[in-house]
């Protein structure tokens, strides 16, 4: 089953840490990859650039129909934002939250199933 790991966390806090707390951030990151390698298989794996790089595209009803509006930065305002994720295939839910345990404490991290959508076929 495959699982999406999403990361969070203010990010006004990665340039106040030392270069040993941030060395310590990338030792985790490199331990939760060689652990996953023995328990399940990341699919992919990505840091995000931060929201100031952010578009959002939302639909809107009004001036006679839906029409997309795309506004800079993220929709949501939160303290913390998606900085990053992976996706991996693991035998089961209690897998990916043991392996997850090994990544920095300061992220709220967020593990959801990928469901399978069947699309109906073209024609």
């Amino acid at each position: 089953m495959r699982y999406l790991v999403l990361l969070a966390q203010d990010e006004r806090v990665w340039p106040t840490l030392t270069d040993a707390e941030q060395a310590d951030y990338m030792r985790a990151h490199v331990d939760f990859s060689r652990e996953v390698q023995t328990r399940a298989t990341m699919l992919a794996g990505e840091a995000l650039a931060g929201v100031e790089a952010a578009t959002t595209l939302r639909h809107e009803r009004g001036h006679g129909g839906d029409w997309a509006v795309v506004t800079d930065g993220p929709f949501a305002e939160t303290t913390e934002q998606l900085g990053g994720f992976y996706l991996l295939d693991a035998p089961d839910l209690d897998t990916v939250l043991e392996l997850c345990r090994l990544l920095p404490h300061a992220y709220t991290i967020e593990v959801r199933p990928a469901v399978q959508v069947e699309l109906p076929e073209s024609g």
